[in-house]
């Protein structure tokens, strides 16, 4: 089946304007069924849950069944996740709750948004805990090499945790070989950030072997939340931070310190809805188109010789979701940015975005503020505007 990019962009209020949005691993846009469960939800049932009338009635059941979508969603059971503000406040409150011994060793990929790595290094700091730093030797083209890992890896090893896919880069990691290697160490636990992948790719967390993921809703065209799963099997070693009174039966009883948001966690039912009955197939079509964007692309900026990429440089999907990071030599990113607002309605950013110890110590830019330009992706995007974009870019590098 071809995918069908007028129908995909229909729904998708947001795009009905002149601004064409390429800063998608920033924050998706949200489905017109999210945007109106959101509202229905306001108008009509916005009450506490878990009370006997009949209101609250239909808001408890509207925001249980939020929760199962959001489960069913990377294949986990609802007990086993937790919604909240963000990745960055989950990961610190699983930091804060996770049992650890003295002498356990937390090994940390340096490929990490900042979310996935500031828990695990505060935590290490308050209990006298040691931090192993994963670094990669190719600073193009950095991943998480299994195999510098393994020199890693000891009988203390008590977590590890990288990204599914960096968000400067896009390159794609081998979770579930990983997930194989780490878990020859009986207490070793494998920590994955999902957010720059789960836009891109159906997750399957038990096919993986994971222990904990992370993702954001408002980057899977959803609303402003994000999930965090704890496998069952590892939730005998997470203390409850609930309070005293409270049941601890589940994930979201353990961490939650209060309930999510009752409106955005009912809409996340639509995003399932969205991906229709054969999930599997809607994927493997979204990953198809994507790979035809980001070759439009990437052809470009592997012919331009003043262009870096730090990344994957193929359009390979099975390597890389369409997130692709660069710089342009003799300009600053965020003034290449700027020309190219100038010049058209494309609308993308420059920085480290909160992947600070990539940008400074493996890819080494002097000025780590000013970053990298990254140009991110999604389906809704097309191949009329990735080549109307090659165009300015091309015009801009001349210009400069």
């Amino acid at each position: 089946m071809t995918f069908n990019i007028a129908e995909a962009r229909s729904r998708f209020p947001a795009l009905n304007q002149e601004q064409v949005f390429l800063d998608n691993a920033g924050g998706s846009q949200a489905l017109d069924t999210v945007i109106e469960s959101i509202t229905n939800y306001l108008k009509t049932t916005n009450v506490q849950l878990g009370a006997t009338y009949k209101v609250a009635k239909a808001s408890t059941a509207a925001y249980g069944l939020g929760y199962e979508a959001a489960a069913k969603f990377i294949n986990a059971k609802p007990e086993e996740i937790c919604l909240g503000v963000s990745t960055t406040q989950l990961l610190h409150n699983l930091s804060t709750a996770l049992d650890f011994q003295p002498g356990d060793e937390l090994i940390v990929s340096k490929l990490n948004h900042e979310a996935n790595s500031a828990a695990w290094d505060r935590i290490a700091k308050r209990l006298g805990l040691t931090v192993k730093w994963w670094s990669a030797s190719d600073r193009q083209n950095p991943i998480c090499d299994p195999d510098e890992l393994k020199s890693l890896l000891s009988e203390k090893t008590r977590l590890v945790a990288f990204p599914h896919a960096s968000n400067i880069t896009g390159t794609i990691s081998d979770v579930k070989k990983i997930s194989e290697i780490v878990h020859q160490y009986p207490r070793a636990l494998v920590c994955v950030d999902g957010v720059a992948l789960a836009p891109h790719r159906q997750v399957d967390v038990k096919d993986l072997d994971v222990d904990i993921y992370a993702f954001s809703w408002y980057k899977v065209y959803g609303p402003h939340i994000a999930q965090l799963y704890a496998a069952s099997r590892i939730h005998d070693q997470i203390s409850p931070l609930c309070h005293y009174f409270k049941s601890t039966e589940t994930l979201d009883l353990k961490l939650n310190l209060a309930s999510a948001s009752y409106e955005m966690t009912q809409s996340i039912p639509r995003v399932l809805e969205y991906l229709g009955s054969d999930v599997s197939a809607a994927w493997d079509q979204i990953a198809t188109f994507e790979e035809k964007l980001q070759k439009i692309l990437l052809d470009y900026l592997n012919e331009e010789e003043r262009i870096t990429i730090y990344g994957e440089p193929s359009a390979s999907k099975e390597l890389r979701v369409p997130v692709i990071s660069f710089v342009v030599r003799g300009i600053k990113s965020q003034a290449f940015v700027e020309e190219v607002e100038k010049r058209s309605p494309f609308g993308f950013r420059s920085g480290h975005m909160y992947s600070h110890r990539l940008v400074k110590d493996i890819i080494g830019l002097e000025d780590i503020e000013d970053g990298v330009v990254r140009i991110s992706m999604l389906h809704y995007n097309t191949e009329e505007e990735l080549t109307s974009l090659v165009k300015v870019l091309r015009d801009v590098v001349a210009a400069i």
